[in-house]
């Protein structure tokens, strides 16, 4: 956090970081859902839950910038340790549970904005101590709060951290709340791009139901995906991950499903369906390879960890030369 301290307080440092890692070229811009990204490469939710970074973030030369998962009340989140890193696999699992300050607090810091080119989407959640029966209000107030700051939303019911959250990704649940959240974005006069953040443990099943509900409810795309509950095939011994116990896996045990989930809605909805690919990506031939499989634009977060704030230059230096 240092480098985020040092980039916001002096301008100049800010501008060297720019200069080392952005990449400024007309052949990596997307048009996506209405919206102009400079480049593919987004940095994912989870690493700037309260919207104090994004702007010294943005320096290492992301396209855009997800925020959250912000709850409408401040939380705690889980007790600590809540984050491990499994070097073996270059994997994390976290417990996190959405610890943030408010939605209250995340307008604060949005309403600081500078007038710039970044996009930011807004991650939105429930509080733990809300029920499943009640979360269309929670995601409702974190909507309203920030329509006026973010550029696109994304409703997450996929975290494994918060008791009984991914019970909304069942199809009647998850369809009246995405229903509820069009309805009010819908009566805006310039509405939002809404998306959805789905697991990668859903069955194809599931996954058809998820394109069903996306199509009747207009949904703009999905991001796929979240962490992983499951534990097979890592390097590192069932002794330490048994000791580490519940929580999301992250990074490269990841990315093949990831891929997976992204291939088959792509190929399923005929390509019609806007994807953000995230999971496992820790180099520009894994982002290739999900821009590949059907997605739009793809999110690090776990990859940044092990290969450092180069990363997101080296992908978009891999994606140029495509063009040759």
């Amino acid at each position: 956090m240092l480098f985020l301290k040092i980039t916001l307080a002096i301008p100049v440092v800010g501008w060297l970081f720019r200069s080392s890692f952005s990449i400024s070229d007309p052949r990596l811009e997307r048009q996506v859902f209405g919206l102009k990204f400079p480049n593919p490469v987004g940095l994912a939710a989870g690493f700037d839950k309260d919207g104090k970074h994004f702007e010294a973030m943005s320096a290492l030369g992301f396209g855009f910038i997800e925020i959250g998962t912000v709850t409408p009340l401040g939380q705690p989140g889980n007790p600590t340790p809540r984050l491990f890193r499994l070097p073996d696999d270059e994997a994390l699992i976290n417990r996190m549970g959405f610890n943030n300050e408010g939605v209250d607090a995340l307008v604060m810091q949005l309403s600081k904005r500078k007038p710039e080119k970044l996009i930011i989407g807004g991650n939105i959640g429930k509080n733990k101590a809300t029920s499943n029966e009640n979360a269309d209000r929670d995601y409702s107030i974190c909507f309203e709060a920030l329509f006026p700051y973010v550029d696109y939303f994304v409703v997450n019911v996929s975290s494994p951290n918060t008791p009984n959250l991914r019970d909304l990704q069942e199809k009647e649940p998850l369809q009246a709340l995405l229903t509820h959240l069009q309805h009010l974005n819908q009566q805006k006069p310039n509405p939002k791009p809404l998306l959805l953040k789905i697991a990668p443990d859903l069955t194809d099943g599931q996954l058809d139901d998820i394109l069903e509900i996306a199509e009747a409810t207009k949904l703009d795309g999905v991001i796929a995906t979240n962490t992983t509950i499951s534990r097979t095939g890592l390097k590192t011994s069932k002794l330490v991950v048994d000791e580490i116990g519940a929580g999301g896996l992250s990074g490269k045990p990841v990315a093949v499903r990831s891929t997976e989930v992204i291939r088959y809605l792509s190929e399923k909805s005929g390509g019609k369906l806007t994807i953000i690919g995230v999971g496992g990506i820790a180099s520009a031939a894994d982002a290739i390879e999900k821009l590949e499989a059907g997605a739009a634009l793809v999110q690090v977060y776990s990859g940044l960890v092990y290969e450092g704030p180069s990363l997101v230059k080296r992908i978009n230096q891999g994606i140029l030369k495509q063009f040759k």
